[in-house]
């Protein structure tokens, strides 16, 4: 039977992506090859617990939930995930993938909404981002910039034009907390006129830096 290194499972409020602030199940795997210097769950790099993909479903139907997000760590870092991935869709809730953009999303199930998080100079982890996925990018996807200096949003706007992303998905612009000023951000955006949603962390001004929200 299937199994996945599983860091946490909790009920919160969606902090992030279109569907701020629905309540959402989070199934945060274990493990991440990457090391972003905003990382804000490095407790998610080890660890964790073996379950099978029957008690991970289990874990989640007792939420009832109506929406499941599949997060990290990296997700697509463990194989099974993808397996997971279609279990929750056949069980007919709204399922989302946050990855980082560094594993190939080719095989994801096409119901699932991806949100890639593809990693602006500042991250120290640019290298990484795998360009080949803006090819597997459906409409309801998501395309994420964690801006952290004004370097990193002048390189996220050439990244918009040099690949065409307002054609092909959403596209969500995030300022690194603590390190950039959200209303700088928005006035940039407004400024330039770019085709992209503003996001802030919800849970972190809700509940700070607590894990498991």
């Amino acid at each position: 039977m299937s199994k996945l290194r599983i860091t946490e499972i909790f009920y919160s409020l969606q902090g992030e992506t279109d569907t701020v602030g629905l309540p959402t199940v989070f199934v945060r795997l274990t493990g991440c090859p990457l090391r972003c210097n905003y990382c804000d769950t490095e407790y998610a790099f080890k660890g964790g617990q073996m379950m099978n993909i029957e008690a991970i479903l289990a874990k989640v139907a007792s939420y009832q939930p109506r929406y499941v997000t599949v997060t990290g760590g990296e997700p697509l870092a463990q194989p099974n995930c993808h397996s997971l991935l279609t279990a929750l869709c056949d069980r007919d809730y709204g399922v989302s993938l946050e990855t980082s953009g560094a594993f190939s999303i080719s095989k994801v199930d096409k119901r699932v909404i991806k949100i890639v998080d593809f990693k602006t100079p500042a991250s120290n982890e640019v290298q990484q981002n795998l360009y080949q996925n803006i090819a597997y990018l459906l409409p309801n996807d998501q395309v994420k910039f964690v801006i952290c200096n004004n370097d990193d949003y002048d390189w996220a706007k050439q990244q918009i034009v040099l690949h065409r992303l307002a054609e092909k998905c959403k596209i969500l612009f995030s300022p690194s907390h603590d390190q950039y000023s959200p209303t700088v951000l928005a006035e940039q955006i407004l400024a330039d006129n770019l085709p992209v949603r503003l996001q802030i962390q919800l849970h972190k001004y809700l509940w700070g830096d607590v894990a498991g929200k």
